[in-house]
């Protein structure tokens, strides 16, 4: 695990959970060049000390990270099983082989916000930014509505 680094109010902090270098160099090398702040680790418990510590805006996990597959992935598991308002704050993104990128109902079914298979990393930035600005599009309008709910009580 990296050392601890500050994170400011204008930093966009990103974790990364992977666990094929070639990966882990691309995704860190892109998402700096769009102005995140990357975090990378090697382990599950890494990830949820670092998870908790920073309102990440972008995580990324690898089916295989930490030699979990889809199916027994303590790092998805753990993701999915927590209560919204821990996940809301972060665009989730899971990368591996048997997913089919940008397949809903994937994403939906694995409780992330997009699927990216290693075939279409090339386009991580592309997929960052199309994921990100459909998730802020829906919080502004979730929270709008929220907003107004609150105004009827």
């Amino acid at each position: 695990m990296e050392d601890f680094e500050i994170i400011g109010p204008q930093d966009q902090p990103a974790l990364l959970a992977i666990s094929t270098p070639d990966a882990t160099t691309g995704a860190k090398t892109t998402l700096t060049g769009m102005g995140y702040k990357v975090h990378a680790v090697d382990t599950y418990e890494e990830f949820d000390l670092r998870y908790n510590q920073v309102n990440y805006q972008v995580v990324i996990i690898e089916e295989t990270f930490a030699g979990g597959n889809l199916l027994d992935n303590p790092t998805l598991r753990w993701v999915q099983n927590l209560p919204m308002s821990q996940r809301r704050h972060a665009v989730i993104f899971l990368l591996g082989g048997s997913v089919e990128t940008l397949n809903a109902l994937q994403a939906f079914s694995l409780s992330v916000h997009c699927v990216i298979n290693y075939t279409e990393f090339p386009v991580l930035e592309e997929l960052v930014r199309k994921t990100v600005t459909e998730n802020e599009m829906f919080l502004t309008t979730f929270r709008e509505a929220q907003r107004r709910a609150s105004l009827r009580v």
